[in-house]
């Protein structure tokens, strides 16, 4: 699998822009998600674990999931998140992990996930009865945010009710979102939304 993120990922964390953006999606989860110090969380997308820095003081375990391994090799090279945290480098939608936990977390990945669908049943087979999920994702843009077109990027945002249904087929009930963020741009303006929900 190429790692379309191996250059990307040795200054990730020295963008400004990046930074205020993790914090305003890690300051919604730490604000809408009740977490506790037996939590089992895994943070899909993990990225350079600027997300799971600001919730895994706070829970038992979190395992960070990409198909990045240069990203992930950034997130452990930092002492804070050793003995804390966990890495994944794969697809947990053919390779499931066969294990269940209590919340599943994403900051800006469902839009580099082709097949929606497909993805948040393999979050249902990842949670425990009762887990919730906090997905952080673009509202439907027209494309302005990722340009010039990114490799990898398959949807530009998301409708808030079309992902809610999606949500809902899968057996996801309690679903809301508030806006986590607002990315402003040279060319306008990109809200970014924060979906709950509990699994059935």
């Amino acid at each position: 699998m190429t790692d379309l993120f191996k250059e990307k990922a040795k200054n990730w964390d020295a963008n400004e822009r990046r930074k205020q953006l993790s914090q305003g999606i890690g300051g919604a989860i730490l604000k809408n998600v009740a977490l506790h110090d037996q939590m089992h969380v895994m943070d899909f997308g993990a990225g350079t674990g600027l997300i799971t820095a600001q919730v895994a003081p706070l829970v038992k375990k979190v395992t960070a999931v990409d198909v990045s391994e240069s990203m992930l090799a950034k997130l452990m090279s930092k002492e804070e998140l050793k003995g804390k945290v966990d890495i994944l480098c794969q697809d947990i939608t053919t390779e499931p992990m066969g294990v269940e936990h209590d919340l599943i977390m994403s900051a800006m990945a469902m839009h580099h996930v082709e097949d929606t669908h497909r993805m948040v049943q393999s979050f249902a087979q990842h949670l425990k009865p009762g887990g919730q999920l906090a997905l952080a994702d673009l509202d439907a843009e027209d494309g302005g945010f990722h340009n010039p077109p990114s490799e990898g990027v398959f949807h530009p945002g998301f409708e808030r009710a079309a992902f809610a249904e999606i949500l809902q087929q899968h057996g996801f009930k309690d679903i809301h979102f508030v806006t986590a963020y607002t990315a402003v741009r040279e060319n306008g303006d990109y809200p970014i939304f924060l979906a709950m929900a509990t699994k059935n």
